[in-house]
C-alpha cells in the first residue's frame, strides 16, 4: 500500500472522532440555549399553576393567604349564575370557532394547494389577521357590527332600508358576533398548518388517485385528509388553547355584554382578582378552567406519542 493511501486510511478515524466531538459540542450548546426557556416554563408557568391551585382552597381576598377553607370557593363558584353563563358561553364560542376555523382553514389550504399565482401574497393576506392584536381585531369587528356605522348602515344606505345586522346589540346573537371575530383572527394560522400538511403528502398518492379516476374533491376529503392527523392535531390544540384564554377580543368587542351575554371565564377570573378583591374565588375559577385543559392536551399528546411509537415499531 502506498504512503498516500495509508495516510488517507489513518485520517478516517480522526475525522470521525472530530465529527463526534463537533456533534457533542453542538448538542451541549443546544441544551444550554434551552435552559432559559426551561427555567421560565418551570419557574413561571408550573409554579404559578401550583400556587393558583393552592390558593383556590383559601379565603384569600385582596392578597393571597393560606387560611384554608376546603372546597368552599368551588361550591360558591358553581352556584354563581355569572360563572355558569361564562362556561356556557365558552363552550359555545369554542365549538363554533374551532369547527369554523378547521373547516374554512382546510378549504383555504386546499385553495392554496392549487399552486395559484401570487401564492405568497395570498398567504400573507390570510395570515395577517393572526398577526394583529386581538384588541385591534375586536375593535374592528365592533365597528363593523355597529348598527350606525358598520355593515347594517352601509347596506341600508344602498337602498335596503329593512336590512338588520347588528348581532352585538342582541343578547341572543352577541356570542355569535364574537365567534365571527375569533374565526377571522384564527383561520389563517390554521390554513398555514394544514397547508404544510398537504404539501407533505407523497406525490405518488395523487398519481394513484388520478389513475384510479377518483375526483379531486374526494381525494382531498377521503384520502389526503386522514393522512394529515399530525397537522390536524397541531391546529386543533392551537385552537383549543386560544379558546380557553379568550379575553382580549371579548373585552374589545362587547366587554362581556350586553348584560353578561358574552361573559367568559377569563373575564370572571380577572374581575374577581382585581375589581372584587377575591383572590380565592378567582383562583378557583382559574383552576377549574386550567385543569381540564391540561388534562385534554396531555391526553392528546399521549395519543400522538403512542401513535408515533407504533408507527416506528411498524417500520
Amino acid at each position: 500500500m502506498s504512503q498516500s493511501a495509508q495516510g488517507s486510511v489513518a485520517a478516517v478515524p480522526g475525522q470521525a472522532q472530530g465529527a463526534r466531538k463537533a456533534r457533542r459540542k453542538y448538542n451541549l450548546m443546544s441544551i444550554v440555549g434551552t435552559i432559559p426557556m426551561i427555567l421560565t416554563a418551570v419557574g413561571v408557568f408550573v409554579v404559578c399553576i401550583i400556587f393558583s391551585f393552592i390558593w383556590s382552597f383559601t379565603n384569600s381576598k385582596l392578597f393571597p393567604n393560606f387560611n384554608f377553607v376546603g372546597f368552599d370557593q368551588y361550591v360558591r363558584l358553581w352556584k354563581s349564575d355569572r360563572w355558569n353563563i361564562s362556561v356556557v358561553n365558552l363552550f359555545t364560542f369554542g365549538v363554533c370557532s374551532i369547527i369554523a376555523s378547521m373547516v374554512f382553514g382546510y378549504l383555504l389550504a386546499v385553495f392554496m394547494d392549487q399552486r395559484i399565482k401570487q401564492e405568497d401574497m395570498f398567504r400573507s393576506i390570510f395570515l395577517y389577521p393572526f398577526a394583529m392584536s386581538l384588541v385591534v381585531t375586536g375593535l374592528v369587528w365592533q365597528w363593523m357590527f355597529d348598527p350606525n356605522l358598520g355593515i347594517q348602515s352601509a347596506v341600508q344606505k344602498m337602498g335596503w332600508v329593512d336590512f338588520q345586522f347588528a348581532p352585538l346589540t342582541n343578547q341572543a346573537t352577541a356570542i355569535y358576533g364574537v365567534v365571527l371575530g375569533g374565526v377571522w383572527n384564527g383561520v389563517g394560522v390554521t390554513m398555514a398548518i394544514l397547508l404544510a400538511g398537504l404539501r407533505g403528502v407523497d406525490s405518488e398518492i395523487w398519481k394513484a388517485a388520478k389513475i384510479d379516476g377518483i375526483p379531486t374533491w374526494r381525494t382531498y376529503l377521503f384520502i389526503v385528509l386522514p393522512m394529515m392527523r399530525g397537522a390536524i392535531l397541531t391546529a386543533f390544540i392551537l385552537q383549543c388553547t386560544g379558546v380557553v384564554r379568550v379575553f382580549d377580543i371579548v373585552i374589545a368587542m362587547t366587554q362581556g355584554g350586553p348584560g353578561i351575554a358574552t361573559q367568559m371565564p377569563a373575564i370572571y377570573v380577572i374581575q374577581h382578582i382585581t375589581d372584587r378583591a377575591n383572590v380565592g374565588q378567582g383562583m378557583a375559577a382559574a383552576s377549574t378552567m386550567l385543569m381540564p385543559v391540561i388534562l385534554v392536551i396531555g391526553l392528546l399528546a399521549l395519543f400522538r406519542w403512542n401513535a408515533q411509537r407504533k408507527k416506528d415499531r411498524a417500520i
